[in-house]
């Protein structure tokens, strides 16, 4: 079984909620092994929507890329995300940010998530769970980045945990 990293956001109707829904249906191909506080963040590239609930997850799949991919907009479209603006308010967001030890670039799926080095959103939660992962092509660990990292607005933990879902 592959080690993977998503990370998991929601902005619209019940965030916590939200995140928790899609948590239960990842554990359906996906053997959880840790998941990252729930952490708010202001929302990046289009501001003109409402915060962001974020958090990243750990776990082992059988699924290939492609398959994990595929199940992911499953889980995003049984759980009312609709088509809608890049980067604008969404019900959830599921992404896949590292597979392995793996790099892919195809037209519908690059690993490394090809942002995560500039989202504080993803690096927080990402840190809190692999501090010292460091993704394939970097030079740094996932911790050092998040410490250093600028842009997009705040990022705060809340109180409250996602595994509260097992």
């Amino acid at each position: 079984m592959a080690v993977i990293y998503l990370a998991l956001g929601s902005n619209l109707g019940d965030r916590r909620a939200n995140l928790a829904a899609a948590i239960k249906r990842l554990r359906a191909q996906i053997a959880v092994e840790q998941i990252s506080a729930i952490y708010e963040s202001e929302p990046a590239y289009v501001d003109d929507q409402p915060r962001f609930l974020n958090a990243a997850l750990r776990g082992r799949t059988q699924l290939p890329p492609d398959a994990l991919l595929a199940f992911l907009k499953g889980i995003e479209h049984e759980l009312g995300r609709i088509p809608g603006p890049r980067f604008g308010p969404r019900l959830i967001d599921l992404d896949i940010l590292l597979y392995a030890d793996l790099v892919i670039t195809t037209d519908q799926l690059t690993i490394p998530h090809p942002r995560m080095a500039e989202r504080p959103f993803v690096l927080v939660p990402l840190a809190e769970i692999a501090p010292d992962l460091v993704p394939p092509g970097w030079t740094t660990t996932v911790g050092e980045l998040a410490r250093t990292v600028r842009g997009h607005g705040d990022v705060r933990a809340l109180v409250g945990r996602l595994d509260e879902t097992r």
